[in-house]
């Protein structure tokens, strides 16, 4: 069976950060992809707030670049999905892990960046769309409207702090509503009000996407009346939340109550040693490529450091 000093799971920033910092601190990772290589900067056009591109660069090459220079340094990089695990309790322990419901895999230490997938209404218009004016990210992608006429779906705090940014920078913010109040709290409630420029229509549902290449409208639906209302937008957002992609953990991980992996402190350690999580996986406050390379760059170091205290445990024994 093989048996590998770092196995790091998932393909996006934070898996690729932490390959790096792996490899280059000689803990010979290993990488396996899942199903979506290069995860959610896959579905974006243009990345334009990731620091030292200054022209933008579009999500699928970046995320080309981020593995060739994790392939550089040393990282095995494969095609595969871990299917199962088996977590150890102890200091020292060894994790097994099932690729593809068939590969065994044994590891000294295992970084999760498995990352989240947004939620989306999958209507077909809408998914049909997406990186042509459909989002899911109004901080990744509300730059691109500046001046322009948008629309937001959701009645959460993230709903209404996205509403909020876009109408900083955008002409005006539609914001559906699907039942007749908002559950985000009474704070970001009255900051949406405040905003002239956002009308928030409740009992409001996407009944259609207009365009073919680019949003170029939105069929609104009262789900009250039945009547329909189309308006003139040319980006829609998402913001009905995301899933963390964490369910081969659970009972093993301690997690909140959505499912985000939850870590210790400052560091990316979870409840089981050997075993770090970095990335939207654990992140449900910021999602941004930026920081998940941060905490893949944290989890690399907090491996390395693992692995180093049990060498000297050991030595210390012998």
């Amino acid at each position: 069976m093989e048996r590998l000093k770092t196995l790091i799971i998932g393909s996006g920033p934070a898996g690729y950060t932490a390959a790096i910092y792996a490899a280059r601190a000689d803990l010979k990772p290993v990488l396996y992809t899942g199903l979506e290589p290069g995860g959610q900067l896959t579905t974006t056009t243009e990345v334009d707030n990731f620091p030292g591109y200054p022209e933008g660069i579009d999500g699928p090459t970046m995320m080309i670049q981020l593995q060739q220079q994790a392939e550089r340094f040393g990282t095995d990089v494969r095609i595969g999905m871990v299917t199962a695990v088996e977590l150890s309790d102890e200091i020292g322990g060894i994790h097994k892990v099932t690729v593809d419901d068939s590969k065994t895999i044994e590891a000294e230490t295992i970084i999760i960046s498995t990352g989240a997938t947004a939620k989306y209404l999958n209507l077909p218009s809408e998914q049909r769309l997406r990186g042509g004016g459909v989002s899911a990210c109004a901080v990744c992608d509300g730059f691109f409207y500046k001046g322009q006429d948008v629309a937001i779906v959701g009645a959460g705090d993230t709903a209404a702090e996205e509403a909020s940014y876009l109408a900083n920078i955008c002409n005006k913010v539609t914001m559906l509503v699907r039942k007749d109040y908002m559950r985000a709290s009474k704070a970001m409630q009255h900051r949406v009000n405040s905003l002239k420029n956002i009308e928030i229509r409740y009992n409001t549902e996407v009944d259609e996407v207009l365009g073919d290449q680019v949003v170029e409208g939105l069929r609104m639906v009262n789900n009250q009346t039945g009547e329909k209302e189309d308006i003139a937008i040319t980006g829609l957002f998402i913001a009905i939340g995301h899933k963390p992609n964490t369910d081969i953990f659970k009972g093993q991980l301690d997690m909140d109550d959505v499912g985000y992996i939850i870590t210790k402190g400052k560091s990316t350690k979870t409840n089981k040693p050997g075993v770090f999580a970095s990335g939207d996986a654990q992140d449900k406050e910021y999602r941004q490529a930026i920081t998940a390379a941060g905490t893949g760059c944290m989890a690399a170091l907090d491996a390395e450091r693992y692995l180093a205290t049990v060498e000297t445990a050991k030595e210390e024994v012998a």
